[in-house]
């Protein structure tokens, strides 16, 4: 049956038939159809992410970075390791750092380094799930202490991936959408700065997403505007299954999507893999484990980067959830 002339966004909407995915985001500079590939040049250092490890105090059933209690694929980076990172990152104006996991607040050094961002005058952004390890007494004492010496510079990102216990259970286990809504109880009674991270796979449309965390705010009298992107981020979802298309400088006009805006314009990550010398810098929190893309050692080295996936810096498209999550998603963790 003829069906009619393609049209130019199918290529950027849809996966291409016929190819074999295993082909696709291979070759560096070419997509499987022999097509350039796009990249993203990084226009500003506004946030740096620390990964603090990949251990976890629980295990979600579709976590992207396979956080867990026996996940130490990642492992802890060390106070010392982040103030070296600190100084690159002031130098270049950065204005944000990141921490995120596995679960930060299992790291012994993490009172330690977050102290740090907020002294030498960055804003803290700390993703957490807001449990066990965040809800330790000690944690709490030390916790009111840095929000009293920097309020409005420390904010707490909390992992809430439904606003019904239900679904919110499923994901993280039987248990833990009380454990979550005890801790944002006590950020909100504390004042401090406060998000929710959720999540797109309920079959829900958005508008009806941010109504029930938006009722579910007001009944705890948490501060969270739910229909602001900054209060309430509503991530799309990163199956490693799907086939998702390949991404070309054509498909920025296309998809009226300006490159500038992806996260690898504006963000590095610093991980420290399992037995590695020393950290490693990546252009996102998306690709932990992908060695591709690994820029160098420090900032200065990552700037340069060159050869395979990187162009002088520049971040190439090379990977799958660069297309589902950023690209076509519109997702970003900062």
């Amino acid at each position: 049956m003829d069906v009619g002339p393609s049209r130019p966004e199918d290529d950027c909407l849809k996966p291409e038939f016929g190819i074999a995915s295993a082909t696709k985001f291979s070759d560096p500079d070419c997509t499987a159809k022999g097509e350039p590939r796009a990249q993203v040049a990084l226009q500003r250092l506004d946030t740096l992410w620390i990964n603090t490890g990949t251990l976890c105090n629980i295990t979600c059933r579709n976590c992207y970075i396979e956080s867990s209690p026996t996940n130490d694929r990642l492992a802890y980076i060390t106070a010392p390791e982040v103030a070296a990172f600190l100084v690159e990152a002031r130098d270049r104006g950065t204005r944000e750092i990141g921490f995120t996991g596995g679960e930060p607040f299992l790291n012994p050094d993490f009172e330690t380094m977050l102290t740090q961002a907020l002294e030498q005058g960055f804003e803290a952004l700390v993703l957490t799930n807001a449990m066990a390890p965040m809800q330790r007494p000690g944690v709490k004492l030390w916790l009111l202490a840095l929000r009293q010496r920097f309020q409005g510079r420390l904010t707490l990102r909390v992992s809430l991936d439904h606003y019904s216990q239900a679904l919110h259970d499923a994901e993280r286990g039987a248990g833990s959408f009380a454990k979550v809504v005890e801790g944002l109880d006590w950020l909100a009674v504390n004042a401090f700065r406060m998000a929710i991270a959720g999540r797109t796979c309920w079959g829900e449309n958005e508008a009806d997403g941010r109504t029930g965390y938006a009722a579910l705010a007001a009944a705890r009298r948490w501060p969270i505007d739910a229909a602001s992107a900054l209060d309430l981020i509503l991530f799309p979802e990163m199956d490693a299954s799907a086939d998702v298309p390949e991404i070309t400088p054509s498909c920025w006009g296309i998809l009226k999507v300006n490159p500038d805006t992806m996260m690898c314009a504006s963000s590095r990550m610093v991980v420290k893999r399992k037995g590695a010398a020393g950290p490693a810098v990546l252009p996102c929190t998306l690709l932990p484990y992908d060695e591709r893309f690994e820029m160098g050692a420090t900032l200065a080295q990552a700037d340069r980067a060159d050869g395979g996936v990187f162009d002088r810096g520049a971040v190439k498209l090379a990977h799958p959830h660069c297309s589902r999550f950023c690209v076509l998603g519109g997702g970003s963790c900062s």
